[in-house]
């Protein structure tokens, strides 16, 4: 590689994967029929890489892989339709995608929802955690043989600074005690999403499948469809000094682009990254970036794992 491989806030998805042949990588985008998830797969795909979209609604998960398609010539692009709050449409999807690839190097779990009404799934899960964190949780272990027989591979956490705004509340993770804050769910949520990428890591490094969290930034995609401009501003309130600074899809489509390709990440996992860069623990309020130290404790995450498999009823063999 010639050029400098450096990037951070302003760096496009795009310029992170300038330099990189990516052909012989088979690639899952959750929640890619838009936003970041479009953007992330159109980058991917514009280097040669394999990608599948996941979307629920696959009319327009189809007309965003025919635009990728389009924009790269790239034909190696597909959908398919994935529900993450429906155990069963995971399964369906994790045994459908081994049956059409066979093999697996990177899973990008971009999906998610942000900020909802209270809201539960069948099984009675809060939404935000269920979407965000357990649908992901069991896809990732339904699909670590294809990571395994696919390795060097990674799985990628889109997480958010949001997690700032809660732990995870172990004793009513789904609000049936507490009353429902929209915040609160969301940061927990958020939170899982790094305590997730901590302990897969630490379970699959040894079997070269590494694992990595990420803030990609603040950026107005559909993802923030629920918020009303009275949210947008207790939002922008919580970011250090009041103020927030925004970034293009091409732009917050970048770490996430960056955790699944960057050879300067090949040997690391279990990390926070932010603005296409490692992120460090928070030291103070004042501090813009950097994670909170629940985010990444290891007992945490080894607890997480366990009441995840216990939520969902599977017992992962990783």
């Amino acid at each position: 590689m010639s050029r400098d491989r450096s990037f951070g806030f302003e760096s496009t998805a795009s310029e992170v994967v300038a330099d990189l042949d990516l052909s012989d990588l088979s690639v899952i985008v959750t929640g890619a029929s838009g936003g970041l998830g479009a953007e992330s797969a159109r980058a991917l795909a514009e280097r040669g890489a394999r990608v599948t979209l996941t979307a629920r609604d696959a009319a327009k998960g189809e007309g965003a892989a025919e635009a990728i398609r389009k924009s790269t010539g790239n034909h190696q692009v597909d959908v398919m339709g994935l529900e993450l709050t429906k155990p069963a449409s995971v399964r369906a999807f994790a045994k459908e995608f081994e049956a059409r690839h066979g093999r697996l190097n990177v899973l990008l779990c971009n999906a998610g929802v942000m900020a909802c009404p209270l809201a539960r799934t069948a099984e009675g899960w809060e939404m935000q955690f269920a979407t965000n964190h357990l649908g992901h949780f069991l896809l990732a272990g339904l699909l670590t043989p294809l990571l395994v027989a696919g390795a060097p591979s990674r799985v990628v956490s889109v997480s958010s600074r949001g997690h700032r705004f809660s732990d995870v509340v172990w004793d009513d993770i789904h609000f049936e005690k507490r009353p429902y804050d929209k915040w609160e769910s969301y940061g927990q949520a958020k939170t899982a999403n790094v305590l997730f990428a901590v302990e897969l890591d630490r379970r699959l490094a040894g079997r070269g499948v590494r694992a990595n969290a990420l803030h990609p930034g603040g950026i107005v995609t559909d993802l923030g469809r629920h918020l009303t401009q009275d949210d947008i501003q207790e939002l922008m309130s919580r970011a250090p000094g009041g103020k927030m600074a925004w970034k293009t899809p091409e732009q917050g489509a970048a770490t996430s682009v960056w955790a699944a390709t960057a050879p300067e990440l090949a040997e690391r996992g279990g990390l926070y990254l932010d603005d296409c860069q490692v992120a460090d623990e928070r030291t103070s309020e004042d501090d813009p970036g950097g994670y909170e130290a629940w985010a990444r404790d290891p007992e945490s995450a080894r607890r997480l794992w366990t009441v995840s498999e216990e939520t969902l009823g599977v017992s992962f063999e990783v």
